[in-house]
């Protein structure tokens, strides 16, 4: 009988340290790109000069650099004047970090990975650079692209929060610890 009750207490124990041990989030490149998909088509006026639009996101992950890109396709139109303006590609990305107080996960440090324009040579788009960077920072500057459920930052009483977030090439793991 006294070993039965060791052996449960034991294996109770051994429970309880599983429910508060580090455990791993997986977010999958679709729930990402659902969360992106949300924030588009992208309609805004640029300094009151350009009509900047964006449309048809495509999520991308990048492990080796541990970001999340986003590739869109782009319209910038003057305001004044008859001018159709210009057509092309945008690609921005940011770091994955979660946010535990609204339990979210961002992409934080927006950057400008690559711009093409139709009709212009490689690297004269650059010229559209203050517009490409306005994008990626109201586009992608501290993004939600996805919602933890509660018990993921709170269980039975305990906290958790983000230890580690990797990137691999089909999803984002997010690895969370009781806290101390």
């Amino acid at each position: 009988m006294k070993r039965s009750l060791i052996a449960l207490a034991a294996l109770l124990l051994t429970a309880c340290a599983a429910l508060f041990s580090p455990r791993d989030v997986e977010v999958p490149q679709a729930r990402l790109q659902e969360g992106l998909e949300r924030r588009f088509p992208f309609s805004q006026r640029y300094l009151g000069l350009f009509d900047v639009n964006a449309v048809n996101p495509r999520v991308a992950l990048l492990p080796e650099q541990n970001r999340i890109s986003a590739a869109m396709d782009l319209s910038v139109r003057p305001v004044i004047g008859n001018s159709s303006g210009v057509r092309g590609s945008l690609t921005i990305s940011g770091v994955p970090r979660v946010d535990a107080a609204r339990g979210v996960l961002l992409l934080g440090e927006p950057r400008v990975d690559r711009l093409d324009i139709d009709g212009l040579e490689r690297g004269v788009g650059s010229q559209l650079a203050g517009v490409a960077t306005f994008l990626a920072q109201t586009l992608i500057g501290d993004l939600p692209v996805h919602t933890f459920a509660p018990e993921t930052l709170r269980y039975a009483g305990v906290s958790f929060t983000p230890v580690k977030i990797v990137t691999r090439s089909d999803r984002v793991v997010v690895t969370f610890a009781p806290v101390k």
